[in-house]
């Protein structure tokens, strides 16, 4: 990793600068992928399936077989460790659940709003060298909890033509409708418009790479929701004098094995930490079994030296990391400060690791630069909330003035007519 130390504030900007391809570049890739399966529907998919996973499929469904088999090739250690997960997630995103209040705003005006689940929800789950089997609790869950009604799966499958045994368990366990054996842009594209095989949905959920990410984005543009542009992983970690670098580095590399594309930062105010962290982080990527792709991604990764707190939590808020780890003596307090972050985790005895799996948060957050403006996931991005409103004679009566006014002065007069007729009829 490189060493940054004390960089100006003009230099800020393409020090975060994150390693991803121009949108104009991803677009031009991605919009032919989505337009195929707009037009040709299955037979595109089993193309890009040949193509791009290197398997020939019979069927994209996965079969009900399939999910049994599945579920005796998961051992019993990790179907606890699932069911552990599990109970986590959800306790803390049923806790998420909220009562509709009826309030009366003027006598005789009575409005209220009521959560109500999308009914159709899509969720993507990344596939390649590692199983996701986590994101499927952190999605499926929340969407069952909400009360969708009709929740799908996209993951690819391996060369094997069978998606991993545990995204399959997961599915079943956390309430999945159906899955399909579709990944890439393709698989957003197929459950954005619907196939032969794949139902389309009203709401498209879950991380990816960067063509996913831009899939996701140009299918948001017609008909159907996203989460968020959720693309590849990253970490920034704020670290003083008390943290251990043993747990620093085991941190920032929980991240870089993500992918070649992750990101990782470390900010400190100590000479001595971001040596001592580098050191660390060189000692135990010998012996990770995804060391080369952790290599990559710390060759655009960083350690930055600054001066004062105050100038890291500028610089972390500038970035807007997906996580944020603060190992410091005085962790809340500067976690307070954090204004632009995915999920933070604060103290020395929290890892990355704990939200990605078991602590119950959603590991499912806002990534390049996104945490400005995006929460992570969570129970209310699986509904709408539709407002009511019940208005009596004695409430129109007296909100009517306001109302004809206000339409009158817009020279919206049909608008005033609502309430003129109203009011007419009920005094005549």
């Amino acid at each position: 990793m490189q060493i940054i130390r004390y960089p100006d504030k003009s230099t800020w900007q393409d020090i975060l600068k994150r390693p991803a391809l121009s949108g104009q570049d991803m677009n031009t890739i991605v919009m032919p992928v989505i337009e195929n399966v707009r037009q040709n529907g299955d037979r595109a998919l089993y193309e890009y399936t040949e193509k791009f996973d290197h398997v020939v499929l019979s069927s994209l469904r996965v079969s009900p077989q399939e999910f049994t088999d599945a579920s005796g090739k998961v051992d019993n250690d990790l179907k606890k460790a699932i069911a552990v997960a599990s109970h986590h997630i959800e306790i803390f995103h049923r806790s998420q659940l909220t009562r509709s209040e009826k309030i009366e705003t003027a006598p005789g005006v009575t409005c209220w709003q009521k959560p109500v689940a999308i009914e159709k929800v899509g969720l993507y789950i990344p596939g390649g060298s590692a199983p996701l089997f986590s994101t499927v609790l952190m999605l499926a869950i929340p969407a069952r909890i909400a009360g969708c009604k009709e929740i799908i799966l996209c993951s690819p499958p391996g060369r094997d033509g069978k998606i991993h045994p545990a995204v399959l368990y997961a599915a079943r366990l956390s309430g999945v409708s159906e899955v399909f054996k579709i990944g890439g842009a393709q698989a957003i594209a197929a459950m954005a418009f619907g196939t032969e095989s794949v139902p389309g949905v009203y709401k498209i959920f879950g991380p990816g790479n960067q063509y996913v990410t831009a899939a996701k984005k140009i299918v948001a543009q017609g008909d159907t929701a996203i989460d968020m542009p959720a693309g590849p992983s990253e970490l920034a970690v704020i670290a003083d004098d008390t943290a251990i670098p043993a747990f620093v580095a085991s941190d920032l590399l929980s991240q870089a094995e993500h992918g070649a594309d992750s990101q990782v930062l470390l900010f400190t105010l100590s000479e001595n930490m971001a040596s001592r962290v580098q050191a660390e982080v060189d000692l135990q990527l010998k012996s990770l079994p995804r060391k080369e792709i952790a290599m990559r991604s710390l060759e655009h990764s960083r350690i930055i030296l600054l001066k004062d707190i105050a100038e890291i939590i500028d610089m972390v808020n500038d970035y807007a990391p997906e996580h944020l780890i603060i190992a410091m003596d005085d962790a809340e307090n500067t976690a307070e400060r954090i204004i632009n972050a995915g999920s933070v985790f604060i103290g020395h005895f929290s890892p990355e690791s704990a939200g990605d799996y078991a602590s119950g948060t959603n590991h499912t957050l806002p990534t390049n630069g996104y945490a400005r403006a995006y929460n992570g996931v969570n129970l209310d991005n699986f509904v709408k909330k539709i407002t009511f409103q019940h208005i009596t004679r004695q409430g129109l009566e007296y909100l009517g003035p306001t109302i004809m006014k206000m339409a009158e002065s817009e020279e919206l007069q049909a608008h005033s007519n609502a309430v003129k007729t109203r009011l007419n009829k009920q005094n005549g």
